[in-house]
């Protein structure tokens, strides 16, 4: 088989990586070693960026997430029992959010990709990629049994943390940066009606907590816990119960409870590759970064790297220039780090670390007063939570 663009992965990076550039009229080849109902039922983030959504709106797949998604021009900050809202739409001017599943965008990429006509393989076993350093990189695979071969020009590593695109880079060729974090997020989802509009975030004694939503009947709730967590030890009741505790507010606002109809615990870590292509190898998405996501960064970034991967690749083919293809590294890293620093302080603001001290809680509060109490602190959090605009 042969194609201009190998793309390993089919999460929400590699199938938009390969609807941008089929709309560009840019051959491209995507391969998955799952199947089409785990990339489509794998919950994940909910919050896309101003930017993010402007992107899908771009590509053509943007009808169904403003039909269905949940605008939010706010998010709020609760401590010591009350809530403090930042205007974000007012503080960004007018850019805003939509909460709409990650399996969702994935859901409409897919019947995107499907109604193009392009290669999407499913179910691919042995995945591999070999000479990213020449002009003649290639992909192989095992597909419905039988050995597959993908000759191409370039190779897009979209395969995530664990994938073998990062891995398949030699020793020394790249720098990791990581920072594992003492806790992890032990989150449900539940079938009850939001009982509030807007992203609740809340830093506790006793914890973190976050209450979130999927849609306007299931809602999406978070617990901060240990990161070796044994999901057995946390029955319905334990689980409301600490959620009550970590959310209630003085003026008597609380959360609706309803059947739980998933538990599960996200791990909590930064990581950086520096840089994020080798040869013809470029990495985008999870393969190349992780963030905390407590400042719903994750999917943001992936959309953000393949919109430059991608307007690279076309100035390639469109006028043989290389020269965005060369900088790519350069130009995602620059927002990469802005987002890791931005989470990693939304995460340290927020949660309850196992050697904290009471000089260390006192200086949250103070923290979590200014920001919400400063248009400058507040400032802050807007512009960074619904995306900064662009660097084209």
């Amino acid at each position: 088989m042969r194609t201009q663009v190998a793309i390993v992965g089919a999460g929400p990076a590699g199938l938009l990586l390969g609807h941008l550039l089929h709309r560009a009229g840019i051959d491209n080849v995507v391969v998955e070693r799952h199947d089409r109902r785990y990339a489509e039922e794998r919950i994940r983030a909910g919050v896309l960026e101003q930017g993010t959504i402007d992107t899908l709106d771009e590509a053509g797949v943007g009808e169904r997430l403003h039909r269905e998604g949940l605008p939010h021009a706010g998010i709020e900050l609760l401590f010591d029992r009350h809530r403090h809202r930042i205007d974000l739409a007012a503080l960004s001017g007018g850019r805003a959010i939509v909460v709409y599943g990650q399996h969702e965008v994935v859901k409409d990429l897919i019947a995107a990709r499907v109604a193009s006509g392009r290669p999407l393989l499913f179910e691919s076993s042995d995945v591999a990629v070999h000479d990213v350093d020449t002009d003649h990189p290639s992909v192989t695979c095992v597909h419905d049994g039988e050995p597959t071969t993908i000759d191409c020009d370039y190779i897009a590593g979209c395969d995530g943390f664990h994938g073998i695109c990062r891995a398949a880079v030699p020793d020394g060729a790249i720098r990791t940066f990581d920072r594992v974090y003492p806790f992890a997020w032990l989150g449900i989802l539940a079938e009850a009606a939001p009982s509030a509009h807007e992203l609740v975030y809340a830093n506790h004694e006793r914890g973190f907590a976050l209450f979130s939503m999927r849609s306007e009947k299931i809602t999406r709730l978070y617990l901060q816990c240990a990161p070796d967590e044994d999901l057995a030890a946390w029955s319905d009741d334990r689980i409301w119960s600490e959620l009550h505790r970590r959310l209630e507010t003085d003026d008597g606002w609380t959360v609706n409870e309803g059947p739980i109809v998933q538990k599960g615990v996200t791990p909590m870590r930064s990581f950086v590759c520096e840089p994020m292509q080798y040869g013809r190898l470029y990495l985008a998405g999870d393969s190349a970064h992780i963030v905390p996501p407590t400042g719903a960064k994750g999917m943001n970034l992936a959309v953000a790297d393949v919109r430059a991967l991608s307007k690279a690749l076309i100035a390639r083919y469109a006028s043989n220039d290389d020269t965005r293809l060369a900088a790519y590294s350069q130009t995602c890293l620059k927002r990469v780090w802005r987002a890791e620093h931005y989470s990693w302080w939304m995460t340290s603001m927020l949660h309850r670390f196992p050697d904290s001290t009471p000089f260390m809680d006192r200086v949250q509060r103070s923290e979590l007063a200014y920001v919400t109490s400063s248009e400058a602190g507040s400032r802050v959090i807007a512009e960074n939570y619904v995306g900064l605009p662009f660097d084209e």
